[in-house]
């Protein structure tokens, strides 16, 4: 996420952010996901975009702003599959000030698989983090050899 501006500012390119996100969500349902996942989620989001564009004047604040954008990105940060992808396109499309973290970069320097979230991470991502460029041939052997240690450790524990 880059350098915060004005509330105003901020606040219309997180609006952005979240009809895409809800836009994300419609258009590519997250495997396993039921309608009434679908129907809260959505409606999670168009109250977050409400309280951005129309907040309290004690909420009027960038603190407050980026709790939001906590809220709106942390799927798409955590998450892999057509609905993060479909959200990560649409962003690059609208021009938003807002970047992707590299999960399998910050994995690959540390060396290891620190716990459940990031194994499942990369086990979603690994057939495909090199195809798309997120990952070398010799990136994603290290990866797979991560995943077979966390495998091995957690059967010995």
């Amino acid at each position: 996420m880059g350098k915060l501006k004005s509330y105003k500012e901020e606040a219309e390119s997180l609006a952005i952010a979240i009809d895409i996100a809800i836009e994300a969500y419609i258009n590519c349902i997250p495997k396993d996901w039921e309608q009434h996942h679908l129907d809260h989620v959505v409606s999670m989001h168009k109250e977050w975009k409400n309280n951005v564009i129309n907040p309290e004047p004690q909420y009027k604040n960038l603190a407050t702003l980026k709790h939001h954008i906590q809220d709106v990105f942390t799927y798409f940060q955590e998450g892999s599959g057509d609905t993060v992808e479909y959200f990560w396109n649409r962003i690059i499309e609208e021009n938003l000030d807002y970047k992707r973290e590299n999960k399998l970069e910050k994995i690959l320097k540390r060396g290891k698989i620190r716990d459940r979230v990031e194994y499942d991470y990369l086990t979603d991502m690994i057939l495909v983090a090199e195809q798309v460029g997120l990952s070398t041939k010799s990136e994603t052997e290290k990866l797979s050899n991560m995943l077979a240690e966390y495998e091995t450790k957690k059967k010995n524990n």
